[in-house]
Parts: C-alpha cells; sequence; structure tokens
C-alpha cells in the first residue's frame, strides 16, 4: 500500500454515483487518499448529484466526467466500482490493486418528479457515505500498522 492511497471509482456515466463518492472521499479521506472517478461510458455531471452533495457542504461542481480511458496504466491501490455494469466491463489495471464493488442504485436514472428524484439522489449519497466512513476508519487503521502517518 502506498501513502496516499490511491482510489479510483468507477462507474458508468461516472455523472453521479462516482462523482458524489469521489466529493465523498475527498473530504472524509483528507490527505490519506488520492481520489479520482472516471466513466465507462461518461455523460455529463448531473445537477442534482451537484445540489445534494452541497447540501453536506461538499462542492463538487466543479468535477468533470472522465472517460475510464484516461486512466489506464496508472496504479491504484483500489478500483472501487459502484455499478454492475462498470463491474462487469472493468479492464485490469497494472499493479496489485484491489477491487471491490459497492453496488448502488442509479439516481440518475430515476423518473418522476423533482422531489422523487432529489429523494434517491439524497439517499444513494448517503449509502456511498456510510460505507466510506466505515472503509476509510479500516483503511486508516491499516496506515497506521504500516507505520504511515495519518
Amino acid at each position: 500500500m502506498r501513502y496516499p492511497i490511491r482510489v479510483l471509482f468507477l462507474c458508468t456515466g461516472n455523472s453521479a454515483r462516482s462523482q458524489m463518492a469521489e466529493g465523498l472521499l475527498r473530504t472524509v479521506g483528507g490527505a490519506d487518499f488520492e481520489v479520482h472517478s472516471a466513466g465507462t461510458e461518461p455523460k455529463e455531471l448531473h445537477p442534482l448529484a451537484v445540489e445534494v452533495m452541497r447540501e453536506t457542504g461538499i462542492d463538487i461542481a466543479g468535477h468533470k466526467s472522465k472517460p475510464l480511458e484516461r486512466f489506464l496504466g496508472q496504479q491504484f491501490d483500489y478500483i472501487i466500482t459502484v455499478c454492475d455494469r462498470a463491474r462487469d466491463s472493468c479492464p485490469t489495471f497494472p499493479g496489485d490493486n484491489q477491487r471491490i464493488h459497492w453496488g448502488f442504485e442509479d439516481p440518475a436514472a430515476v423518473t418522476g418528479s423533482r422531489a422523487e428524484q432529489l429523494t434517491v439522489f439524497r439517499r444513494v449519497r448517503n449509502e456511498i457515505s456510510e460505507r466510506l466512513r466505515v472503509w476509510v476508519t479500516v483503511q486508516r487503521k491499516r496506515l497506521k500498522e504500516i507505520g504511515q502517518p495519518v
């Protein structure tokens, strides 16, 4: 494991789930993590993802959707897929990375009123946040065990 821990969140569109995960880990993980996100078929950043993240004090408005190809050949400690389609099409990355799959509902695919869509975006944001808080705690424990500053 390197310091900081390099993480790539991967999703299909890189418009909501992976973007929220990137913003959350940057905030919760701080300097202990170098965080990126990408999509297998990138789409524009979803405005409701920006809105629900802003509600938590995290501004992802400057994020851009990025194609997975931009990161091919780079080494990551963790590749975290947040949707099934990305997991199924994730290419091989160099190095001894760990792949993790956290499947979350795609809030960008939800139809209905704006209020209904916001409800799903908030729920998915909260689910990602809860998962990340536990995961970061475990990673920081591992960093301490190998003598890295935390």
